[in-house]
This record gives C-alpha cells, sequence and structure tokens, in this order.
C-alpha cells in the first residue's frame, strides 16, 4: 500500500489519505467540492460545485499516475437527485468514451454541506 497525497487537491478534513495504492488499483477518496487553496466550499450552485470535484480528483488521480481513462468505477453521493442530470453532464465529460461502471446514491447530508461526493477506483498503468 502506498498513500497518495498532492497540494492540488484540498487536504483530508478527517484521518483519511486523498487516495491509496493497492496493488494495481488506486482508491481516492470521495472528494467534495474543496477549493485547494483554501479549503472552503466553492461558492456557487451544483455545476460549480460538480466542476470543483472533477478537478480535485483530476489532481488526486494525476498524483497516483493515472488519468480518468484507468477509472474502473466511480461511485457518486449527491443530496438531490433532482441534480442528477446537471452532474452526469459534467462527470460524462471526464469519460468521453468507455465510461466506468458507476452507483449513484441520494444521501441526506455530506461534509461541510456540500451538494456532491465523488469517489473512484482506476487501474494503475504499468
Amino acid at each position: 500500500m502506498a498513500i497518495i497525497s498532492t497540494e492540488k487537491a484540498p487536504k483530508a478534513i478527517g484521518p483519511y489519505s486523498q487516495a491509496i495504492t493497492a496493488g494495481d488499483l488506486v482508491y481516492t477518496s470521495g472528494q467534495i467540492p474543496l477549493d485547494p487553496s483554501t479549503q472552503q466550499l466553492v461558492q456557487g450552485d451544483i455545476r460549480a460545485q460538480t466542476e470543483r470535484v472533477m478537478e480535485n480528483l483530476s489532481a488526486v488521480l494525476s498524483a497516483a499516475g493515472v488519468g480518468f481513462d484507468k477509472v474502473v468505477k466511480a461511485t457518486i453521493f449527491v443530496v438531490d437527485l433532482n441534480d442528477f442530470a446537471t452532474v452526469n453532464e459534467i462527470y460524462g465529460k471526464r469519460f468521453p468514451k468507455d465510461p466506468p461502471a458507476r452507483s449513484t446514491v441520494q444521501v441526506a447530508a455530506l461534509p461541510k454541506g456540500a451538494r456532491v461526493e465523488i469517489e473512484l477506483i482506476a487501474l494503475k498503468s504499468r
């Protein structure tokens, strides 16, 4: 196992790592829309929040030496399933072909009042 950490994504707000590699897999922790420079929730609607989450995930994946093309599984947590179409649109831009398996779940609440959180599992390049 190896811990993945980058200043280009928000610092962990609890006892967890931004990502862990184990064997050939990279497991990201769920990313919420925190600005890595301020550690504050980004202002704006679900579109702005989802864009920030995807940027954070991109930074973590990059620190692990992989990209969105290596993602095999995603889990999306949203506070309101009415936001699903917007989240799906923004998420889908990162996976123009061969998208990974995915689950989407509506939850009662997310840390810091976020409206979306996404976690990924990716295959490490050899």
